[in-house]
Formats: structure tokens, sequence, C-alpha cells
């Protein structure tokens, strides 16, 4: 049989080549996927600033003896007395210690102010940096500036600048020029300098890492082993290889890892619409070869004969594609990864990793798939008893099974427990189960396809004649005959359109949610940020003094845990997943001024008084204080890693998913990542308008270089822009899978008219035209669109609803009425288009050449 499957590959050149692009493109994006989780997994991001330390010491950002690894998202930084402990090891020659902070430079006599980020010059060789022009600093009035930066805002050694952080500005003379891998805007001062200025910033005594030089001829893993037995019990990590790209930019420990879940759903998104295509292609190209296997049958073929047949011809015919898939497939994850960081869903340090196994894992999917599929459709014929093998090839009785029935009945129940998950989800977290959900109410509806595409095409049978006629006869009479090829022809059209529409209005609704959690918080008439990065916290109290300001409260946004109830031990590895483990609720916290809270924003107590957030006290989200009372004491970790004990003072309410726990500005600037205020919030006092307002606060703009004020038309713009961003990677997602789906719908189409050339001609022997055979199949192409059309959206209303009452609270989900009108027309003129190009390539050919039509 296996011979005879090789000779029919020839005889079958148009259903061979569907299946062939189907499976060619489905291995390529689950390859591509493959190759982003193990990236994921591997979570490398090999060192720049500091890759000329074999060894460095970090910050520990994991959350360790947690039940689930948990990462701080500030940077964890330790005391700088370690410095000296690491230099003692033996084996080491050498311990640099790493010191930055935020900040911005100007010409003296004013000019455009340009945010750098400053070192002390030890930092210089952990890069390293050379000196190009000049020399390094050699006092407390000197700095060094990264060539880029120079060639940008024009300087050269001798150059007079003023560099500002934390609040004060200085008057620095350029000595030197330096070149290396590490930030193009870089500047470094004198080591006891950048102490001074790490100081100002309000983290005195403190260092971000400690790059370790091996002593010659030491063992780099032996010294590494050294430093950890030396700074056991202090809460850093001692790195080596590309695992020290972690020191540079710790959020790649948790943004990095967000890649395994993002490839996972990804691929796993891919992998179910290549299964649906494949499928569709795969059965639709056997059931139209049904009389020659109906003739097998007859001479004697017994069923698992017929069952090798087609499982010879479709592994041929997927190994090919497969292999070949493996080419394209790394470069389109790369590609991915490259577009994922550039829209800063992951850090744009991480480099594709990606070996054999993703390979494997492309192939293996997309062989079992084809397989799958084949057996399935094969089935059928095999079942067949051979006295009725021509009869059942002529009339198709059999349609639909009891099987398929009763797992597309599964499906259903289902996707009903996903939409009630969904609905009882907060908003920002309801996508992960609503995605999930449109995919198994598609395969629900994929494997009810023949009842549900029959049943729609009957309810359209009479509106359709009436409309065209005896074409439109024609085309209702052979969606009944044909009701297995109708439903091929249907999902692809309900996949794309399903898909497109569920998707996009997700995104849209999840977009304006967040949109509308922003807005209303917000009650600022002004907001006042700076290019150093940050303002230090008595800015604050010089704004309120300011005429025409009412209220100004800062605005130190951040993460935190509360502490559970059970102690934690960090001794236990982070994230081993022991259910005996504790875990920290994670809040959001914002840092606030409690003199201008109320006037600009709209937090008010549901219990307490905000105006009590003094001192170590914390305002909790009402749900996250349902077992308290106020006056308690909430044991929690700040952004950094921080344990503190905080009074709780007051309870706010908050839109369900975006809840957030308000402390002293005072007690949260200190362990974020800047030790900074990033921006502060005015609101005008009665009578004082707008303009009037925004002078007023440039007033001290001019008395402190580098602030910036803006309206709250412009805060809101920029929140838009980042919410714009994480758009973009949702559409990028969309349009691979949906152009899949395209690809599939076009396939899939060509291959169910083309195939029917005898069926054309037979109807041009006994008198009809052309124009009528095209007046038919355009009939049939409006009945396959309307049909996957109405599936589709039935997909995108089951996901759709469930998912709007978690985000915005109403069944309606938001969005451009465009944006369906564009889906459904494009679903209806692609089937058509192709369905007529196809069907007029075909009646090209004369009538009188039926006899040499191949069955």
């Amino acid at each position: 049989m296996i011979r005879i499957a090789l000779r029919t590959l020839r005889y079958h050149k148009g259903g061979f080549i569907a299946s062939f692009i189907a499976l060619f493109f489905g291995a390529t994006i689950v390859v591509a996927c493959g190759g982003l989780l193990e990236t994921g997994i591997h979570n490398a991001a090999p060192p720049q600033r500091l890759a000329a330390a074999p060894v460095v010491v970090t910050g520990e950002q994991r959350y360790l003896g947690t039940s689930s690894e948990l990462v701080f998202p500030e940077r964890v930084r330790f005391d700088a007395a370690l410095t000296t402990k690491i230099a003692a090891v033996p084996g080491v020659a050498g311990a640099a210690a790493d010191v930055s902070f935020p900040g911005s430079l100007a010409p003296p006599g004013g000019g455009p102010v340009t945010a750098v980020t400053g070192h002390g010059w030890a930092s210089a060789a952990l890069t390293p940096y050379r000196i190009t022009q000049g020399a390094a600093p050699a006092g407390a009035g000197q700095v060094v500036v990264d060539t880029r930066l120079a060639q940008r805002a024009g300087l050269s050694p001798g150059s007079r600048v003023e560099i500002r952080s934390g609040g004060a500005s200085k008057a620095y003379e350029v000595s030197g020029l330096a070149a290396g891998n590490g930030e193009a805007d870089g500047v470094f001062l004198s080591d006891a300098a950048a102490l001074d200025a790490r100081s100002a910033a309000g983290l005195p005594g403190t260092v971000d890492n400690i790059g370790v030089f091996p002593a010659a001829g030491a063992d780099t893993a032996a010294v590494a082993e050294g430093v950890r037995k030396a700074v056991a019990g202090a809460p850093v990590s001692v790195l080596t290889g590309d695992e020290r790209g972690r020191a540079e930019d710790p959020g790649v420990i948790d943004d990095g890892s967000d890649l395994i879940p993002l490839a996972a759903a990804f691929g796993g998104l891919s992998a179910m619409v290549t299964v649906f295509v494949a499928s569709s292609t795969l059965g639709l190209s056997i059931q139209q070869r049904q009389r020659e296997m109906a003739l097998l049958r007859a001479i004697g073929t017994t069923p698992g004969q017929l069952r090798r047949l087609i499982l010879g011809e479709t592994v041929l015919l997927a190994a090919i594609a497969t292999a070949l898939a493996c080419i394209p497939g790394p470069r389109v994850g790369r590609w991915l990864l490259g577009a994922f960081a550039d829209a800063g869903v992951v850090p744009d340090s991480i480099v594709f990793r990606a070996g054999s196994v993703p390979l494997i894992v492309g192939v293996g999917t997309a062989l079992i798939t084809a397989v799958g599929a084949a057996f399935i459709a094969a089935n059928g014929a095999a079942r067949t008893r051979p006295t009725e093998a021509l009869a059942e090839a002529g009339l198709q009785r059999r349609w639909f099974s009891g099987f398929r029935s009763v797992l597309g009945l599964l499906c259903l129940i289902g996707g009903i427990a996903l939409a009630v998950g969904t609905a009882g989800m907060d908003g920002p977290d309801a996508g992960s189960v609503a995605t999930p959900a449109a995919m198994v109410w598609t395969t629900g509806f994929g494997l009810l396809g023949p009842v549900l595409a029959r049943g729609i095409t009957a309810s359209l049978r009479r509106p359709v004649r009436a409309v065209s006629g005896l074409s439109g006869h024609l085309a209702t009479r052979n969606a009944k005959a044909r009701t297995a090829r109708l439903a091929a022809a249907v999902m692809p059209v309900m996949l794309a359109t399903g898909l497109a529409v569920g998707l996009i209005y997700m995104q849209t609704t999840q977009a304006d949610g967040a949109d509308q959690a922003f807005e209303e918080s917000l009650r600022a008439d002004a907001v006042v940020t700076s290019a150093s990065g940050g303002m230090p916290l008595e800015t604050v109290d010089a704004i309120r003094g300011l005429p025409g300001v009412a209220a100004a409260s800062a605005q130190v946004p951040s993460l935190g845990f509360i502490e559970p109830d059970v102690p934690v031990d960090p001794t236990l590895n982070g994230g081993d997943g022991e259910s005996s483990a504790p875990q920290p609720t994670e809040v959001s916290m914002q840092g606030v001024t409690p003199e201008g809270v109320a006037a600009t924003t709209s937090f008010r107590a549901a219990s307490g008084s905000l105006d009590a957030l003094r001192g170590a006290t914390v305002a909790l989200p009402a749900r996250y204080a349902a077992d308290r009372e106020i006056g308690d004491t909430v044991p929690m970790r700040l952004g950094d890693g921080t344990r503190v004990d905080l009074r709780l003072v007051a309870t706010v309410d908050g839109k369900r998913g975006y809840e957030t726990a308000l402390v002293p500005a005072s007690v949260l600037v200190g362990h974020t990542d800047a030790g900074l205020v990033p921006q502060i919030m005015v609101s005008a006092a009665p009578g004082t308008g707008r303009a009037a307002l925004e002078a007023s606060l440039r007033t001290l703009a001019e008395r402190q270089p580098g602030l910036r004020v803006t309206d709250r038309q412009a805060l809101t713009a920029v929140a838009a822009d980042n919410s714009d961003t994480q758009s973009w990677m949702a559409y990028l997602v969309l349009a691979v899978v949906v152009g899949y789906a395209t690809i599939a719908l076009v396939n899939t189409q060509v291959l169910a008219t083309t195939e029917r050339r005898r069926e054309f001609m037979l109807q041009r022997l006994i008198g009809a035209t052309r124009r009528q055979v095209m007046q038919m199949m355009a009939m049939e192409a409006v009945l396959v669109s309307v049909a996957g059309i109405v599936l589709g959206l039935l997909v995108a209303l089951l996901t759709l609803v469930p998912f709007s009452m978690s985000v915005l609270g109403t069944a309606l989900p938001t969005g451009s009425p465009w944006i369906i009108v564009t889906v459904v027309g494009g679903a209806l003129g692609l089937t058509l288009a192709t369905t007529l190009l196809s069907a007029g390539a075909v009646l090209r050919g004369r009538p009188g050449d039926l006899a040499g039509i191949k069955e």
C-alpha cells in the first residue's frame, strides 16, 4: 500500500498541494513558538555594561520561600561593605562596586536637557570603558561622558556641564570621553561624587552590583563558589555567564519569564489553528477521493490497507512540509522575539536561544496533527462495506458520527465553564481565560460543524432561492447533498472570523477598561515631571506653596506584597511549587502625599481616613482588608523586598482588578529604583485657570532645570500610548494566527472548487452556460460565507460577553463597529473571490474534455 500511496501523489496534485501548504505554514508557526518557549526557559541576557567582570554579585530579586516564584519589581540594593569582604576571598584579584543613579545633563548657560545615567568611575572597569580623549575624573568637579552622548550634546574635554540628580544641581568639567558597550547616556563621576549623588537620592551606603575579577589562573566557578560562601546570609545572588545580564536589568527575571506563558499561549493557539486547518484540508481532500476509495473497497481492499494507504500519503507529505518548515521557523521565532522586545513586552537584552527541541516539537506536532486528521478522515471510507462502497461514494449518507457529537457537546460544556470563569475574574486577568475559551468554543463548533452548517444553510434555502432563482436552487441542493464538503469549507471561514472578531474586540475592550480605570483615578489639573528621572520629595512642598495651587501630591507607583500569616522561610528555593510554602498577596502600591491625595486623585476612604497616611501607615483596598480592622498592623514587603509593618488607617474602594494600596510617599520613595518622585499631581485653586496654574509652575521649573509641566490630557495620552504598545503586541499575535487562518480559508476554497471539474463539465454538457455555473458557485460561496460568519460571530459573542462583564461590568464590548464590518466584509469578499477565480479557471476547459478528467 505504501508503493500505491507514492504513486497516487502525482494524480491528486490539488489536494496534496493544499494539504502541503496547510502543514508547512502550521509547522513554521509552531516551530517559531517552540523557539520562543525555549528562549524564555533559558532567559539568557548576555551582559553588556558588566561584560568584563566574570563574576557579578547583585541583589536577590526573587521572593524566596513562597509557593510560586515572585520577583521584586524594584532593584534590590545591598550594603557597600560587602565589596571589601568579597575582595578578600581567595582567588579574587579585585572587586569593583557598581553605583548608578538617574540624572539630567545641561549646558550651564541653558540649553536642551538630556536624561543621563550616572556611575562611579570604578564601574567603568566592568564594561570596560576606555578613555578616547582626555583623562579619567580626578576630582569631585570632573566628569567623563560616553562618546555617543558627547556627540549628541556637542561636548568635548574642557566643556562645562550641569548635572542634576536628587534635586541638587552641580557644575562639572568634562575631563574626558570614554567608549564602551554600556548605556549610550552614561556619565562617570569620581567614586566619591557618585556616592554623594546616591546619598542625595536617599540611598546612602548601598551599591547596585559588585563586579569580581578572578586572579590570573583562578577557576571562575571556584571563585564564584567562594564568593557565595563569603556573602551567605546577605540578600544577594552570585552570577556568572549569561546570567550576569540580570544584574544590569533585574526585569529580565520577571519580564523575561513572561515569554514562557506568552510563547505557550501563542504556540497553543497556533497549534489549535493548525489542527483545524490541517484536519479540514486533509478531510476535504480525502472526501473528494471518495469514489476512488469506494472502488478500492469494491475490489477487495481491506479497511486496514485503506488506512495505510491514506496514512502513507499523509506521512510522506507531512514529512516534507515539516522538514522544510524547520528552515524559516527559527527565523520567524527570532523576528517575533524582536517584535515583542520593540513593544516592551520582554527586555530587549534577551537573546534568541533555540536548539533542536523546538524543531523536534514542531515536527512532531505537525506529524501527529496530520496523521490524526488523516486517520479520522479515512475511517468513514474504511468502515464502509464493500457492497455499499460505490453507493457511499455517489450518495453521501455518513456525514456525521455519534462520537463526534459527544465530543462536540463536551467542548461546548467546557466553553460554558470557561465563560463563567472569565466573567468571575479580575479585569486585567480575564484575557488569560477568555482566549482558551475562544478556542474551546471553536473546537466545539468545528466538531458539530456538519450539523450547524446544515442547519444554517437550511434556514437560508428559501431566501437564497427567492433572490437567485435556479442558481440558488442548485447551490442549496449541493449544500444539502454534500454536507461534509460544505462543513469543511465553512470551518476556515468560521476560524478566521471568530478569531479576528474575538481577539480584536478583546484587546480594544481590555485597553478601554485600563483607560477608564486610569481616567477615573485622575483629578489633577497639571502634572510635574523631571528630565532627570524624578524629583526629591521636598518638591511637593515647594509646589504647594506656589500661587494658584490648591493641592499637590506625590505619585510614586510600585508593587508590594502583603505577607502571609505563615512566616516566609527565605532558605527555601523560590518557586519550588511546594504546597506547604506560603504565598504573599501581590498588590499595586501608590506613594502619595496625604495633604493632596483627595484633591488630586479619586481615592476616597471607605473606612478610616486618608488624612492619617503619615509615617508607617497604609490604606488597603477593601477586598484585601476584609479580615482586618482599622489600627491593625499589616506586615508587607515593598518593591525592593524590604519588610515593613504598616498600620492600617483606611480602606479604599476600587475597580476590580485595578485596586491600589496607598502609602505615604516618604515610606515608599526610598524603596524604588530611582529613589525619587517620578511625578507630582497638582490641583488649581478656585478661580485659577489652567494657563495661570501652568505659568506659576513654570516659575519653579526655571529655578530647577529639567522640571516639566504638562496638563492632565498629556498624562492620559502617555497612558494611552503605553496601552497602544501592549495592543500592538496583541495585534502582532493576532496577525500571525488570523493570517494563517486566512491562508487556510483561501487554500480550502481553492481545493473545494478545483476538485469539482467533472461536476462542472457535466453541467456544461447538459446545457448549462458558463455564466450559470458561475452564478451557482457564487451562491454556494455566499452560503459558505454566511454559515462561517454566523458561527464565527457566535464564537466571538460567547467569548466577548463574559470577558466584557469582567473588564467593563457590561455585556457589550467596546471597539469600533468598523472592526466587525471589515472582518465580515473581508471574509465574504475573500471567499467569493477565491471561489469564483477557481471556478473560472476550471471552466476554461471544454465540456468535451470530460473523458480525460481523472477520477
